[in-house]
């Protein structure tokens, strides 16, 4: 029980690892991935969460889960989407930089999913570039991103780019 309330509060994770580490010197030079954050966009259920085991493609929505490249092929998929979301700080304080979604379905009852494993990794790399990338997404999960990042944080909200703000603004 209290491990749950734990992962309950974490929201934004400051990632601090070797990027490195256990790789025999790959990586030497490459983006840091210190400040990014998978957030999850659960649109039937009205929710967005984090989880840092999108990292590696080992989220709870993911786990065992075989991922498929055709949407066609998963026809009864539960929708969702993966929001990288990179903080950075100006002189005023931290504040959302990059934030890039990218589709995928799931559907648990046959252990099948949709994803395009390029587009999230490309879209990964364009949220640590500082890259918006939010114009994709259907109005509901908009509003769902948008009050998810003003309640982690309004500050970070309000310290963010007109891009963030008014590509999840639905008229």
């Amino acid at each position: 029980m209290e491990e749950n309330k734990k992962k309950k509060s974490i929201g934004f994770n400051i990632i601090k690892n070797d990027p490195t580490d256990g790789h025999g010197g790959f990586g030497i030079g490459a983006l840091s991935l210190d400040n990014v954050s998978p957030v999850f966009i659960d649109i039937e259920n009205d929710e967005a969460f984090v989880d840092i085991g999108a990292m590696h493609a080992r989220s709870v929505v993911e786990k065992g889960i075989k991922f498929l490249k055709n949407k066609e092929d998963v026809p009864n998929g539960k929708p969702y989407w993966l929001v990288w979301v990179t903080i950075d700080r100006k002189e005023e304080g931290p504040y959302y930089a990059g934030v890039t979604a990218c589709e995928l379905t799931v559907d648990r009852e046959i252990r099948r999913g949709y994803k395009s494993l390029p587009e999230h990794v490309n879209r990964m790399d364009k949220s640590i570039k500082r890259h918006i990338i939010v114009d994709i997404m259907d109005d509901r999960s908009k509003k769902i991103l948008e009050s998810f990042l003003k309640k982690h944080d309004i500050g970070m909200w309000e310290r963010s780019n007109e891009e963030l703000k008014s590509g999840l603004t639905v008229k």
